[in-house]
C-alpha cells in the first residue's frame, strides 16, 4: 500500500478532526494566520502585502467554511460525523 493510498484511506477521518479543531481553535488558528502575513510582509519588505493580505483573507476564509461544517451551520448544512 503506498502512501496516497493511507492518505485516501484515513481522509474521512483526518477530515473530521480537521473540521473539528477549526470549530474549536478558531482564534488561535487566526492569530498564527496573522502572524505568518506578517512575517512574510516583512520578508518581502512590504512588495508583495497585497496578495499577502488576500492570502491570509482567503486561509481565514477556509477555516471558517470548516469550522461552519462541523457546527453543522455551513453553506451545504452537513454535520461532520464525530
Amino acid at each position: 500500500m503506498g502512501l496516497f493510498d493511507k492518505v485516501r484511506k484515513h481522509a474521512p477521518e483526518l477530515r473530521s478532526k480537521a473540521t473539528e479543531l477549526a470549530s474549536t481553535h478558531h482564534d488561535k488558528i487566526d492569530g498564527a494566520i496573522d502572524k505568518a502575513s506578517q512575517a512574510a510582509s516583512r520578508a518581502t519588505k512590504g512588495k508583495y502585502d497585497d496578495r499577502i493580505t488576500g492570502a491570509a483573507g482567503k486561509a481565514k476564509d477556509g477555516v471558517d467554511k470548516l469550522g461552519q461544517q462541523h457546527r453543522g451551520d455551513g453553506p451545504d448544512g452537513r454535520v461532520a460525523p464525530r
